[in-house]
């Protein structure tokens, strides 16, 4: 641990007379310092139980991973070594509240990497011992769905759809820790796909893309492109259940790539003429896939009862909304494309739709604090005793009733307004 615990305490001895309000109000609310160092995200983040944020950093290791066309978890491992200390620094600085009030200390101990998890757990029971305060562990893809709640004063049961580079689940909230899952990937996630389609079409040498992310460079070009370039069938669609694949569409647009390389004569490597279409029907693919598991997840929930009427205090202006509410989060969940295809769904299907904004879509620590504040509201999962606490690089997620929602055999209507 690069930081001397003693800094935090001499810095704060300088901070308490000009923020003695600040001070003073923390004592009487919970406020918690949330961690996160799952992949290649370092966050922190101050937040309170009335939903402010007080301060947050954050360090993105994206840059250094385009270079060498991937997360090498070694590397990442020993830039949040680096990073970490500066980044929990500058958020309880920039919050204002001394280490000493914080209510307790969240972070990320699942899953994830390995490596990465490590830094954050080690760093965050170093401070727990110091200054002798609970330890929350957070389930990363929880923090995901919670998220919207730090925005939005919402009522449980909803339905949320998270969609990341690492992830893809279909499931209904219950409560803080409660959620039922109705569907994930079994495969790769929707953000691997992207990735690996905007890898073998080389767009990281185009010049506006080089700087971008897979998924960030595919919706960039697909702009320009037609998404009908080509027709592919959807994948699982023989499957009556909210499960996804990604692997084979991804496998189909990599053959069609190479297929339009022979034709156009190029070696692999080389731009296509037709990179911006292939960009556009791949995009449009995902989405597509992404709207029909999501719509069979609102039929069951409507069927099962699992989504009661959303209050009119919590309705979305301009929607008529009578079933309830569905949230999208997760890293993908910034594509506006996506988000366009889903909210005809959900208009269609007379449902509201939430969003977090993209910076928090992606990791931060944000989404960790408020987590560890929901937590702490609740009382689920705060330890004062951290000495056994283990990270894990694989977890489960809720309670599985995907076999419920495959034997309920709901037959999909076409999609309107999505084609």
């Amino acid at each position: 641990m690069n930081i001397k615990l003693c800094y935090f305490c001499k810095k704060f001895c300088v901070f308490s007379k000009r923020n003695f309000s600040v001070q003073s109000m923390v004592k009487y609310q919970r406020v918690v310092l949330g961690i996160e160092t799952s992949c290649d995200e370092t966050g922190a983040a101050v937040v309170d139980e009335n939903r402010k944020i007080h301060g947050e950093a954050l360090f993105s290791q994206k840059e250094i991973h385009l270079r060498t066309g991937g997360i090498i978890p070694s590397v990442a491992r020993q830039l949040h070594k680096e990073k970490i200390d500066h980044v929990v620094t500058k958020a309880v600085l920039s919050s204002g509240i001394s280490l000493h009030d914080i209510s307790a200390i969240a972070t990320t101990v699942k899953p994830g990497l390995a490596l990465c998890l490590e830094v954050g757990l080690s760093y965050s029971l170093n401070l727990v011992k110091h200054f002798k305060k609970p330890l929350i562990p957070i389930h990363h893809m929880e923090a995901h769905a919670l998220t919207i709640r730090l925005l939005h004063q919402l009522e449980f049961p909803f339905l949320v759809l998270l969609i990341s580079g690492g992830h893809c689940i279909l499931s209904v909230v219950n409560g803080v820790t409660d959620f039922l899952l109705l569907g994930q990937s079994l495969d790769e996630s929707p953000g691997e796909a992207l990735d690996k389609v905007a890898r073998r079409l080389s767009l990281s040498k185009q010049a506006e893309c080089s700087s971008m992310s897979g998924g960030e460079s595919i919706e960039y070009l697909a702009q320009f492109g037609d998404k009908k370039f080509t027709k592919q069938n959807p994948p699982m669609a023989q499957y009556q259940d909210c499960n996804f694949s990604f692997s084979g569409l991804r496998s189909h647009y990599e053959r069609l790539i190479e297929m339009q390389e022979n034709k156009e004569g190029i070696q692999k490597g080389e731009m296509l003429s037709c990179a911006a279409d292939i960009a556009s029907s791949f995009q449009h693919s995902v989405a597509h896939h992404l709207a029909k598991r999501t719509q069979r997840a609102i039929l069951f929930c409507k069927k099962e009862g699992l989504l009661p009427p959303l209050k009119t205090s919590l309705a979305v202006p301009g929607l008529h909304t009578r079933y309830g509410l569905k949230v999208v989060s997760g890293g993908v969940g910034s594509n506006q494309y996506i988000r366009q295809v889903l909210q005809n769904l959900t208009d269609d299907m007379n449902m509201s739709l939430l969003c977090p904004p993209p910076q928090l879509c992606t990791d931060n620590g944000v989404m960790i604090a408020w987590n560890g504040v929901e937590r702490l509201c609740a009382g689920a999962g705060v330890l004062k005793n951290a000495h056994n606490i283990r990270y894990e690089p694989r977890a489960l997620f809720g309670t599985d009733i995907s076999e419920r929602v495959q034997k309920s055999t709901i037959k999909l209507p076409p999609l309107k307004n999505i084609k």
